[in-house]
């Protein structure tokens, strides 16, 4: 009788006992998981100690998660920069039957890693497809309380496509993906994958003009990165930026000091070396190239040992500008040669397009006009590519929501049409009794057909309308209200097979980048508009203005005699420069550079093309930005009998200039 009471009493405790044994392997799997994250986390900075602790762990617990290892060292190998031994576990990753999409996920932030952001986001846009199954909305923490939800693995995918959307100008679509891994970071009570949700969240949010919830996500970020000094100064590194895109040029040095001081708390000298590279470069900017070498000298060793590409690439230019900046041109040079080549081995066409800029006005500052002439010339080819790149995805933007509205307007005609016919055949049917009704039936038929027919031909006429001005805004700069280059290429194509005529005026905004930097993007959109204004003011009505790209402008004046353009580009100087320019940060003193010549070119008159001509007045533009800026200088003679000749001028300008091959003209501005 007590053996039956014994195995009844068993029988009812077993169901209990294995929901206990249940909740405890569960327990043991997230305390695991989140000693794996630590460990990940830790990698960033110390990669080799967070190794040799995994190893230890696995050892002490060598019934743990075996597919949560193997992640854990791929990913510690990421940062260390072994790409071979972390394409290798993904192998491994790949041939377990549950590790398929985690192996993607390794894929994906090896090529993130190697700055190939394409092909990461695809990779993690795979390895989501399953990783995601288990982590709804819905009861998104009891998903992850029960291990149904790899919440850190989705979170390192929903990072690798923000950073791709992000790179792209994607915004809206960013901020969507980070919203969503922030939401997994607090479901999962992960504090330090929240913070840096929050902060990319306060930079996007800062780059889309949303100043107040930039700084929410910051203080969110700081209050959970408290005790995570680590982590602490990526939220201030963030602070730092956001204040540099305010124009907040003391908040900027006062975060990445903040931040630095943190990192060398928290024994973190990857971090270290982000926030010093950060720092030459505000220094750069800020005209104390001595500190910028000193700071890229001091980060250079720590990003070579971690084989950061990216972080390199940005090293390398700001350490060439501050030695261009210096004079110190061999060592310039050796750097500026490192950094072209990760510059093609990362390639990033506006980043590009940026770095030649600011290496050019490098090279002006220093006095050496040639070199700066070279790399204005490559930046502004590589600036067209990417305008014309832009043009085109607009264009066919354009060209799909146009397409739908005719699609739209064609289905709304075919309806109106079938309810027209319906109409016909009741009063057919109506017709057949009443003959009286039937005549009338038909004049009223006859009416609605011609009343359709005039709205067809009032539909075409609309859609050749919206076809007309759908091109007159693709030849318009949407900033300026001014042609862009579009439009004077197309009255450039008459002139194509004929002797170019007329005068060219080549306008550049002097130092717009130190508005942009110090005074924000807000200012430099009202000092290019009022600049625009002042220009097209100061020429006469037949005169083409153009907006060449960025702060640069071209005028095209035909029928103008050479001593008439000499007095429109001195009326051009004072009209920009003898008022300040009103903006929401105070009035700004703009001055611009200007190269003028008159075409044919004297004394000789010899036929050259319009892209020619242009070439000739931005070399003349160049001269004036070499030698001071605040000036126009224009051709007054060029000593060339043939087209020979003249190419040779034109290869070697400034020898040219020295000879007295080309005589030129000075015009100081106000």
């Amino acid at each position: 009788m007590n053996r039956r009471l014994l195995v009844f009493l068993l029988s009812l405790c077993a169901p209990l006992l294995a929901q206990a044994e249940t909740r405890l392997a569960a327990a043991l799997d997230r305390e695991l998981d989140r000693e794996l994250s630590h460990l990940v986390a830790r990698a960033y900075d110390r990669p080799d100690a967070a190794l040799e602790a995994l190893q230890a762990l696995r050892q002490s617990r060598p019934a743990g998660n075996a597919l949560g290892f193997t992640l854990a060292e791929g990913q510690i190998l990421v940062h260390r920069g072994d790409i071979q031994g972390a394409e290798a576990i993904a192998g491994i990753l790949e041939g377990e039957p549950q590790g398929q999409a985690l192996g993607l996920l390794l894929r994906a932030l090896i090529a993130d890693r190697l700055g190939r952001r394409a092909e990461a986001a695809e990779l993690a846009r795979a390895s989501l497809q399953s990783l995601e199954a288990g982590c709804r909305d819905q009861g998104l923490a009891q998903a992850i309380e029960r291990g149904q939800c790899e919440f850190r693995a989705v979170w390192s995918a929903l990072r690798v496509l923000e950073r791709e959307q992000s790179a792209q100008g994607r915004l809206a679509e960013a901020e969507s993906i980070l919203r969503r891994s922030l939401a997994l970071a607090q479901a999962g009570a992960d504090r330090h994958l929240s913070a840096i949700s929050l902060n990319r969240l306060a930079v996007l949010s800062q780059d889309q003009d949303q100043p107040d919830a930039a700084r929410r996500w910051l203080i969110a970020a700081q209050e959970q990165a408290k005790e995570l000094p680590g982590t602490l100064a990526r939220v201030k590194q963030s602070e730092a930026i956001v204040a540099s895109k305010r124009g907040d040029a003391q908040g900027v040095l006062n975060g990445y000091e903040e931040a630095l001081a943190l990192a060398q708390q928290a024994d973190a000298p990857r971090t270290e070396a982000q926030i010093r590279v950060n720092l030459a470069d505000l220094h750069m900017h800020s005209g104390r190239p001595a500190l910028a070498v000193r700071e890229a000298r001091l980060a250079l060793p720590v990003v070579l040992a971690f084989k950061d590409l990216r972080l390199e690439r940005t090293l390398r230019h700001n350490l060439a500008v501050a030695l261009l900046l210096q004079r110190q041109f061999e060592a310039a040079r050796r750097e500026l040669v490192r950094a072209e080549q990760l510059a093609r081995e990362l390639p990033d066409p506006a980043r590009r397009a940026e770095e030649l800029r600011e290496i050019g006005h490098a090279w002006a500052s220093s006095g050496q006009a040639r070199e700066a002439i070279t790399v204005f010339h490559a930046e502004r080819e590589l600036s067209a590519q990417i305008h014309a790149s832009q043009r085109e995805a607009q264009m066919q933007q354009l060209q799909l929501k146009y397409d739908s509205e005719r699609k739209q307007r064609d289905l709304e005609l075919l309806t109106r049409e079938r309810s027209l016919k319906d109409q016909q055949l009741a009063n057919h049917a109506m017709a057949q009794g009443v003959g009286l009704a039937l005549a009338v039936l038909l004049g009223l038929s006859l009416v609605l057909v011609v009343v359709m027919l005039q709205r067809v031909r009032a539909a075409n006429r609309q859609l050749k309308a919206n076809q007309q001005l759908l091109r007159a805004q693709s030849e318009r700069d949407p900033l300026t209200d001014l042609a862009n280059r579009r439009h004077f290429l197309a009255v450039m194509q008459q002139q194509s097979e004929q002797l170019f005529a007329g005068g060219l005026l080549m306008i550049d905004i002097d130092h717009f980048k130190h508005v942009n930097d110090q005074h924000g993007h807000a200012a430099g959109d009202a000092v290019i508009r009022e600049v625009a204004q002042r220009i097209r003011s100061s020429v006469r009505d037949q005169d083409l203005v153009v907006r060449w790209g960025g702060e640069e402008f071209l005028v095209f004046t035909p029928n103008v005699e050479p001593a008439d353009l000499a007095r429109l580009a001195e009326r051009v100087l004072n009209s920009v420069g003898s008022q300040p320019v009103a903006t929401d940060n105070g009035p700004l003193r703009v001055t611009v550079s200007i190269g003028f010549a008159h075409f044919p070119l004297p004394p000789a008159k010899l036929r050259q093309h319009w892209e020619q001509a242009v070439n000739w007045a931005d070399m003349v533009l160049y001269t004036a930005k070499a030698q001071g800026r605040n000036q126009a200088v224009g051709l007054a003679a060029v000593d060339a009998r043939d087209a020979a000749v003249l190419s040779e001028i034109e290869a070697d300008f400034d020898a040219a200039c020295r000879s007295q091959r080309v005589r030129l003209q000075h015009i100081p501005g106000p």
